[in-house]
């Protein structure tokens, strides 16, 4: 039997999967996670995922100032681009590795791997250099990332689970409301390179506090000694440069004006990137198989949906709405807040699903999310209804996004089988980054071809956010699906 046919096979099979983790003696239900044994590991993932969402938010504040003094202004948008393709590839090599050598040594490489990009993009003296620095980052992110859901998976028992996973949406969420102030801040009174530089020492504690301790524990369910090992070409890092590849030719084809390019440019990216995601995804993810591919494909569904309105949120407040930048800005800290509050309600109400389908709880988030997505379209697009009208739709959105995200992360996560954990962490990952790149890419395409043909940007608004609550009612449709028939 092949090793994806175990896969499978351990997804239902209860004696094929991990066992429920056991509970130290007089271990009381109501245990913190910030409790012994847990402390110091629960630190250092929450610092190493607040780092990674502080550099994000942060870099995307400064970036225009980096690209004027580093020449990169006709390249600026690699300025993402290049962190969020590598991204791909980490993700996808450290949960690999996490199956076969636990992941503390992964998860400690991809730490140290976020502080050289870190440092060599503070010190980068042109663009090129800088655009290298990003690359390496984007490789550290995504490994800090998947294996953040991997620890949990592997090293808390299942009652602290749903807590741990609320408290990494927190992690990543709360650095977003004070990640672009502070890094503006550093940059005026400091210098643009601090926001880079400054965050080594941080980077350094998170590896210290969270690092150690998984060594201690050791790999909880190593691999058959004689599994055996394909040729590298044919393996999942390879296939996941190849997503990464496939997914940059497409971005790089949306973002041109002439169809004749586009299309065949988008097309051939679009191929790359699903043969590619055919082997690194779960096998029926792209089908919606029931059990763990289906939480794959709901990740993608709500990234998709979230994140690629919260990209057009500011744009259309300040240049359909006249609103200000700070206005704006209120409408994406409404979406984190209430983003938080959901998934801290989901992490305390888990219990009333433990062991059963969490259907419930991710198909309302996602139909409060499309309800969220449908109000900023109206407070965007109709003049005659007050554009403040956008932002509390992005705090409805926030909160169906909270729940639903909580919930589909923590079923999944339960059901991958014990030598999967990194693969599955890895994929759901994957399956965001790839989301928030595609729904960005189309909607940064709608646009520029909407004023290639003389059309308004509200043209192009409507037809993203349509697609966006399209992506939200198919999550609806979906999570029935979340766990397989007996």
């Amino acid at each position: 039997m092949s090793r994806r046919e175990l896969a499978d096979e351990g997804a239902t099979d209860p004696s094929a999967r991990r066992d429920p983790m056991t509970e130290p003696p007089g271990q009381a239900a109501g245990q913190s996670v910030f409790q012994a044994p847990y402390t110091a590991m629960t630190w250092g993932i929450v610092l190493s995922v607040g780092l990674v969402a502080f550099e994000s938010m942060g870099v995307a504040t400064v970036l225009p100032e980096i690209a004027g003094r580093l020449g990169g202004l006709n390249a600026y948008g690699w300025g993402f681009s290049a962190l969020m393709l590598a991204n791909l590839i980490g993700t996808v090599a450290a949960g690999r590795s996490a199956d076969r050598h636990g992941p503390a040594r992964p998860l400690g490489i991809g730490l140290a791997v976020f502080a050289a990009g870190c440092a060599l993009a503070g010190a980068a003296p042109n663009w090129p250099i800088f655009l290298a620095g990003r690359f390496v980052q984007g490789l550290g992110v995504g490994a800090v990332m998947a294996l953040a859901y991997t620890v949990i998976g592997l090293n808390y028992p299942e009652h602290l689970r749903s807590r741990m996973f609320a408290l990494v949406s927190g992690a990543w969420t709360v650095p977003s409301l004070v990640g672009p102030a502070l890094a503006g801040l550093v940059a005026e009174h400091i210098h643009w390179r601090g926001v880079f530089v400054l965050l080594l020492p941080l980077i350094g504690l998170a590896w210290a506090m969270a690092v150690p301790p998984l060594l201690r524990r050791g790999h909880p369910h190593p691999p058959a000694a004689d599994e055996p090992r394909g040729t590298w070409w044919r393996g999942p890092v390879a296939r996941g440069i190849l997503v990464s590849a496939g997914t940059a030719v497409l971005l790089g084809g949306l973002q041109l004006t002439d169809l004749a390019l586009l299309v065949p440019l988008a097309l051939l990216g679009s191929v790359a990137a699903v043969l590619g995601l055919r082997t690194v995804l779960p096998p029926g993810t792209l089908r919606g198989r029931r059990g763990v591919p289906t939480g794959v494909l709901i990740r993608f569904l709500l990234c998709g949906a979230y994140f690629g309105s919260e990209a057009f949120l500011p744009l259309g407040l300040t240049q359909l709405r006249g609103l200000s930048t700070t206005e704006a800005g209120i409408g994406l800290s409404a979406g984190a807040i209430t983003w938080v509050l959901g998934a801290a309600w989901q992490g305390r109400a888990d219990d009333r699903w433990r062991g059963s389908s969490r259907a419930l709880p991710i198909g309302a988030g996602c139909a409060v999310l499309a309800a969220g997505v449908a109000i900023i379209a109206v407070g965007i697009l109709i003049d005659s209804v007050p554009a403040l009208v956008a932002v509390l739709g992005w705090a409805v959105g926030g909160a169906g996004m909270g729940i639903a995200f909580n919930a589909a992360t923590t079923d999944a996560m339960e059901q991958a089988p014990a030598d999967r954990q990194g693969e599955v962490s890895g994929a759901m990952q994957l399956a965001q980054t790839l989301a928030v790149a595609v729904l960005s890419g189309l909607g940064g395409a709608a646009i520029a071809l909407a004023h290639e043909h003389g059309a308004a940007t509200a043209t192009a608004l409507t037809a993203t956010f349509g697609l966006t609550a399209a992506l939200a009612v198919t999550g609806v449709a979906t999570a029935h699906r979340i766990r397989r028939t007996a």
